[in-house]
């Protein structure tokens, strides 16, 4: 399953991103340091579910499926907060680190309120610039995996060119417990013009090289958060000037977020996560201190056109990691599994992979025993290196 690592320093609102993503209870407190353990749960991004093209609804398994709209399952971890210094072992700093390994990709939460110091602690509103923080976590994640790069370099890189072998192999491996893959270490060597000589390598180097590994294996977007507590010119301005630094930011408001999916949970409003705006369902239920919390949350979500907290979510998965949703069936003719079930699974895959992968992503006999595959919407047959589009419904055929 795909993971998204919520980060950022402490009390910027990480945990109750996480609970309004989730809706899973997680420590939530006006202080550094709530959350100490990382927690885990289930949180969804949307597609367009093909069910309608056959005029049967689907049966989905671990998704949901609500209208039209597919709602595919993402893993999201949020982890203790982050202060400069962390790979040093400030703070918590390395159980940070340590609990992101096999994140994906990154939302890094930052307060745009200006109302928490670099360490955390709260200060009245705007007496901090946020700014500070768009840049140190990008720098404690890459000197992070400096410091493993470079521990016995001098020893590895002779290693290296004696054994002939290739450095990008050779780190491939020393990275792999972080997720990191050989092919962004290629690209981050050849994006910096080194050269296949690691013995000649400096510091600056190594250091440079982590920080393209990290743009590559460990994607960050930044949500600006607590934008419901200050002008929305002010908010725009951070987020053009985070823009004109490179960053890809969102605004966004996980308070209403998670007021908005409690009080759908109860029926209060009909609400679906991401939609730009919701419906009070019974306006005699409310007392007057809730429809005015509400019309607030209405009128943000008409300057934002929403909360944020999907959209930062979605483009996490589909535009950084630029995953595409596939559908595998047993019955190519009527989209079922052998018990009938219509579109019952649906996928998650990187852009550019192919039926035998979508193969071993079902399971690992299905890879091994690959024969071909059949493409659900025009019957044609596909082979092995067919390259699977988003939406696709597939049939995998294989030897028994």
């Amino acid at each position: 399953m795909v993971e998204i690592g919520l980060v950022g320093k402490p009390n910027v609102g990480k945990s109750t991103f996480f609970s309004a993503a989730t809706l899973q209870d997680a420590a939530i407190g006006n202080y550094p340091f709530t959350t100490v353990d990382a927690n885990k749960a289930v949180c969804y991004v949307r597609k367009k579910c093909p069910h309608e093209e056959i005029g049967r609804p689907c049966n989905p398994k671990k998704s949901i499926c609500i209208g039209d709209t597919r709602f595919i399952p993402v893993e999201m971890i949020d982890v203790a907060g982050l202060v400069p210094g962390a790979h040093e072992g400030r703070g918590l700093g390395n159980k940070f680190l340590d609990d992101l390994r096999h994140a994906d990709a990154l939302i890094h939460i930052i307060d745009v309120s200006g109302s928490t110091d670099a360490e955390g602690n709260p200060v009245g509103a705007g007496q901090y610039d946020p700014m500070q923080d768009i840049k140190f976590l990008d720098e404690e994640i890459s000197y992070w995996i400096a410091g493993i790069i470079q521990n016995g370099w001098v020893r590895l890189a002779r290693k290296v060119e004696g054994e002939k072998r290739k450095i990008s192999e050779v780190l491939a491996e020393r990275l792999s417990g972080l997720n990191i893959k050989e092919g962004e270490i290629k690209e981050s060597i050849r994006a910096l013009g080194l050269t296949a000589k690691p013995t000649k390598w400096n510091e600056e180097d190594i250091l440079n090289l982590s920080f393209e590994i990290r743009k590559r294996a460990k994607p960050m977007l930044i949500a600006a958060n607590k934008a419901d507590m200050v002008p929305y010119e002010q908010v725009m301005k951070f987020v053009n000037d985070a823009k004109n630094e490179g960053y890809v930011v969102i605004p966004t408001s996980a308070d209403y977020e998670l007021a908005l999916r409690k009080a759908a949970k109860v029926g209060l409003v009909k609400y679906i996560p991401g939609e730009k705006t919701f419906e009070i369902n019974n306006e005699n239920k409310l007392n007057a201190a809730q429809k005015k919390a509400l019309e607030k949350i209405r009128v943000f979500m008409e300057k934002f056109g929403g909360t944020g907290v999907q959209e930062a979510i979605e483009h996490a998965v589909f535009n950084m990691l630029g995953m595409i949703a596939v559908y595998p069936v047993e019955d190519e003719n009527k989209w079922t599994d052998k018990n009938g079930n219509v579109l019952p699974d649906v996928f998650l895959l990187p852009d550019g992979s192919t039926a035998l992968d979508l193969a071993y992503k079902v399971h690992s006999d299905l890879g091994d025993n690959f024969i071909r595959a059949i493409d659900g919407r025009s019957k044609r047959i596909l082979g092995h290196d067919y390259k699977l589009k988003d939406g696709d419904v597939i049939k995998i055929i294989a030897r028994v």
